[in-house]
């Protein structure tokens, strides 16, 4: 009998536009996944709520980001891709794991303190509870691997320990979920005016959206921070500098890179045909995944059909936890 494929769990927010580092920094990484694991890919529109309360572009979101991972090759045939809100035991759950969590401990996450900080007028027990909330994700699947990036490892974290509460008190019912990312550095793309990485949200001149048209991408990267060029040979590259090199070892060729790369070492680099060449080479990388993923925007009955197979996927996963979790709990009565 064939061994059983390990479970990988990962949630993604409807909120702004897949950019150039969601695609590099996990996409890619989930593409690669669905053939190796069972997993579970979920559209984290209830997560959304505890910053984005107002619904009104809520259905147009949660399409935009299926029809863009799927754009980028997920395969609802092959990953269980679905809504959180679908899945009403993800709420039972969350309320069993909720008399396991402190409000100590929930209070001192990083995350809270930020949003604290940045919605100082919404702070809203579902903010307080949101790591909660994200382990009945994870554990509603029995997941064994959950691919995050550093700013959620400590959410993880409190995951394990709620998987180990309810474990210790009721009976062993849930593995430890464990950070994974093919043991491969993540990939941090960076922002085009060379401060920090590319974002949701926050400088969009700067960032690369899978949705930009080809003269906005050449546009930005027309203008992103160089300087005068090196002055001697092999001279270390400034950071800026070297953000360029990056994003263009991830669209250009081998040759291409060998190139520029020789060009800078020989102090003869022309910084204005360097991005040129990256323009194009990001407008050919992009194009297509548009492309696509205006026309599944645009076919309304594929998206719900997408959404009703990963929403049976995901079910039959969640029924079968949630009895296992009220046999353990002592629940069933009858």
């Amino acid at each position: 009998m064939a061994a059983t494929k390990k479970i990988v769990m990962s949630g993604i927010r409807p909120t702004g536009f897949l950019h150039l580092g969601n695609y590099f920094g996990a996409v890619r990484n989930y593409v690669r996944m669905q053939d190796e694991f069972e997993c579970y890919f979920m559209v984290a529109d209830l997560h959304s709520l505890t910053t984005h309360p107002d619904t009104k572009e809520l259905k147009g979101n949660i399409q935009r980001v299926l029809a863009e991972n799927i754009a980028c090759g997920l395969d609802p045939d092959k990953a269980a891709f679905y809504c959180q809100s679908h899945i009403y035991e993800t709420s039972e759950l969350y309320l069993y794991l909720n008399m396991l969590a402190y409000k100590g401990e929930l209070e001192k996450t990083v995350t809270f303190k930020d949003k604290v900080r940045l919605q100082p007028d919404n702070v809203n027990a579902g903010l307080l509870t949101y790591p909660v909330l994200q382990a009945a994700d994870i554990l509603l699947h029995r997941a064994e691997l959950v691919p995050v990036g550093k700013d959620q490892e400590q959410h993880l974290e409190m995951a394990r320990n709620f998987a180990n509460r309810f474990n210790h008190r009721y009976g062993e019912t849930f593995p430890e979920p464990q950070a994974f990312n093919y043991g491969e550095e993540l990939i941090k793309v960076p922002s085009l005016d060379g401060a920090g990485k590319m974002s949701k949200s926050e400088n969009q001149m700067a960032t690369l959206y899978l949705s930009d048209d080809d003269d906005s991408i050449r546009k930005k990267v027309m203008k992103a921070k160089t300087d005068a060029g090196p002055s001697v040979p092999n001279a270390a590259k400034p950071d800026y500098i070297q953000n360029l090199f990056l994003l263009m070892q991830l669209v250009s060729s081998t040759e291409v890179m060998q190139k520029y790369d020789a060009a800078y070492n020989a102090c003869t680099i022309r910084y204005g045909d360097m991005k040129k060449q990256l323009a194009e080479d990001m407008v050919r990388f992009i194009a297509p995944i548009r492309e696509k993923a205006e026309a599944i925007r645009n076919d309304e009955r594929y998206l719900q059909e997408v959404m009703e197979k990963g929403m049976e996927k995901a079910r039959r996963s969640a029924r079968a936890t949630m009895e296992q979790v009220r046999e353990a709990m002592g629940l069933n009565y009858f």
